[in-house]
């Protein structure tokens, strides 16, 4: 196999070329060799296994005719392979695979894996480089993919700036957007959320990110999003929600970080985003006032700063709860009950509307 191939001049003791080529012809000259043991335990491979739900998210991308796929899958070899020099940086690398595939896909397995099931005339560009030896492939192998990769903060903070994303980033996207604007315009979190956008914030993004994608999934939100101007309305719910938490709890807000209380927290604010769900949904809360009258069982029965969590049966210090799945899960089972606990005392004590005595 030949290909016209352009030269970069980077190291003295390899060398590196690019060029374009199909998918199915990368899979003929270099194969993806998955990371494994044999009954004597000695290692072989270098690739993780494939990752279906990604290559089925990158495949139905490329499916779409405007698709482009700029970065380069990246193949070493070490031995089959020769390279005429054409000058002027370019040059003929002929690649034998007389006898099977000489090269080894080191980055970009998922996104070959993915281009072979797309059944389209589709080039991608091709980064050889030419190795020694195995021990120097390996070596390769470990220096490209042990780069740091991107936050994944920034990478949400940047979904909103992107059309055409799949579903599951589609609700990241929207749970991003609908963050920076509590974070920017004029709400009850304005300036609260550490963004990249936004360091001196105090609430991690994605947390709020979190609440408002379960929110949107299955709580207030889900049918608020669909109403006129619904983005708006979820922002201005969330706003409304913790300024009556303000209000609420001032002594555990003004002047705290997540370090010294807990309703600044990870996990303190996890929860309170349930408490926001059971106010909205089963009060009707809407406004600063709803919120802060339905926040008003929980005044003494929390820990936020000082004292000990109560949490049916097991006794935690004010700090010992964080943000993990079984800390937020405890402490929002408890606000939760505490809030529903409330808001079936004021059904009983609600007065019989005067119809029904009539009907009576």
């Amino acid at each position: 196999m030949k290909y016209l191939a352009v030269c970069a001049q980077q190291s003295a003791e390899h060398q590196v070329l690019t060029f374009a080529a199909r998918a199915t012809d990368v899979l003929r000259f270099a194969s993806i060799e998955r990371i494994g043991r044999n009954e004597q335990g000695e290692l072989s491979g270098f690739q993780r296994p494939q990752v279906a739900a990604h290559i089925r998210e990158i495949r139905d991308y490329l499916e779409k005719p405007n698709a482009v796929l700029p970065n380069p899958i990246v193949v070493a070899f070490t031995d089959r392979v020769e390279i005429d020099d054409l000058g002027n940086g370019a040059a003929q690398l002929t690649i034998d695979v007389s006898v099977g595939a000489p090269g080894l896909v080191v980055d970009g397995q998922q996104r070959l894996s993915a281009l072979a099931q797309v059944d389209r005339d589709f080039q991608v560009f091709v980064s050889a480089l030419i190795c020694r030896d195995d021990a120097e492939l390996r070596r390769q192998f470990v220096l490209i993919n042990n780069t740091r990769p991107l936050p994944k903060s920034l990478i949400y903070e940047l979904l909103p700036t992107v059309d055409d994303l799949p579903p599951r980033l589609s609700r990241r996207s929207m749970a991003a957007n609908l963050t920076a604007r509590l974070n920017f315009e004029n709400t009850a979190l304005k300036g609260y959320i550490k963004q990249h956008t936004s360091p001196g914030g105090i609430i991690a993004d994605t947390v709020i990110q979190k609440i408002i994608m379960e929110s949107l999934a299955n709580g207030v939100m889900r049918e608020l999003i669909k109403s006129h101007d619904g983005e708006t309305s979820c922002v201005r719910l969330v706003s409304n929600f913790f300024d009556g938490v303000k209000r609420a709890f001032p002594e555990a807000w003004h002047g705290h970080n997540p370090s010294s209380s807990r309703l600044l927290h990870g996990a303190g604010i996890q929860a309170m985003g349930d408490v926001m769900e059971v106010l909205a949904q089963r009060g009707s809360a809407r406004t600063v006032s709803d919120f802060q009258d339905g926040l008003q069982c929980l005044r003494g029965k929390t820990a936020w700063t000082e004292g000990k969590w109560e949490l049916g049966g097991e006794v935690r210090g004010w700090n010992a709860l964080q943000n993990v799945n079984r800390d937020i899960s405890l402490l929002k089972h408890y606000l939760v009950g505490v809030v529903k606990a409330d808001q079936r005392q004021r059904r009983k004590a609600a007065p019989t509307p005067l119809l029904d005595r009539a009907a009576g």
